[in-house]
């Protein structure tokens, strides 16, 4: 029997990252006695974003897969997420950034990792590209030392879950952090790790630094505050920041100052998405 696999793509003014996504995706290994459907919802788009997207539905269709975009008038990712879960009729649910790149392994590793009737938790390993900047450089060298960036399935720019993981919510609520609500509905235990990589980019200079940053913390603290007893998934352990220190100690300062002007700036950006390129 042929079961559907779902892609969802939030993608907002995404027309320069959008190709190499649906590229990537496309590509991927293939999955046995599965089909795969990509739906590439736009939401508040000026750019070309609707138009790169159409130009990949016959590379699906060769495929056997299917492509369909949704045209949202309204940039907003949260309801984006609920759209294209509205649309989507696969028992594997995967949401994707638009500017990741998958490797060819990823859907199919994950496909196979959640192939169960327990609500389960996936994602990828994740590779942050070379950044072009010295500070973005020292500041991603160092985050990837952190316990989150090390932790299991720790999903920024790529989750999936199964049909009885999905169960586990009713729609997206509006919140910040979609990934860590999502993460959080489930126990580590629940969560697995495929091999197979992704490429997730970083935030590029001091200013999108900064401003990324920022809005993680304050996701992370509505979190706590709207759905407290999801916190107690949190499995994230204190980091040792003297060995963080003397592992890396220019890292450390630059994921410093950037710490401290986060604080400084906390007012700042309550409503609004930020990319995390």
């Amino acid at each position: 029997m042929t079961q559907v696999v779902s892609v969802i793509i939030p993608a907002s003014n995404e027309g320069q990252y959008i190709g190499a996504c649906l590229k990537a995706v496309l590509a991927s290994s293939p999955l046995p006695r599965h089909t795969m459907e990509v739906l590439v919802v736009a939401n508040g788009c000026n750019d070309d974003t609707v138009a790169v997207a159409h130009r990949f539905t016959d590379a699906a269709e060769q495929r056997g897969w299917s492509l369909h975009v949704l045209d949202l008038p309204a940039g907003n990712k949260i309801k984006a997420l609920n759209a294209g879960d509205h649309c989507a009729t696969g028992y594997i649910r995967v949401y994707l950034d638009a500017d990741v790149i998958v490797s060819p392994d990823v859907l199919a590793d994950l496909t196979d990792a959640l192939a169960s009737g327990k609500p389960l938790y996936g994602s990828g390993t994740p590779r942050i590209p070379a950044p072009a900047s010295w500070l973005t450089t020292q500041y991603a060298r160092f985050w990837q030392r952190l316990p989150f960036a090390r932790s299991k399935a720790a999903g920024f720019g790529l989750f999936a879950v199964n049909a009885a993981g999905r169960q586990r919510w009713d729609q997206f609520p509006d919140i910040i952090s979609d990934d860590t609500f999502v993460r959080l509905q489930f126990a580590p235990h629940e969560r697995v790790q495929v091999g197979a990589t992704y490429e997730w980019p970083m935030a590029e200079g001091l200013a999108r630094l900064v401003r990324v940053r920022r809005r993680q913390d304050q996701g992370l603290a509505q979190l706590a505050a709207l759905f407290p007893d999801l916190m107690q998934n949190d499995d994230k352990p204190r980091p040792d920041v003297w060995a963080l220190l003397k592992a890396d100690p220019v890292g450390f300062g630059v994921y410093a100052v950037i710490s401290a002007l986060v604080r400084l700036t906390r007012s700042r950006d309550r409503t609004g998405w930020a990319r995390g390129r």
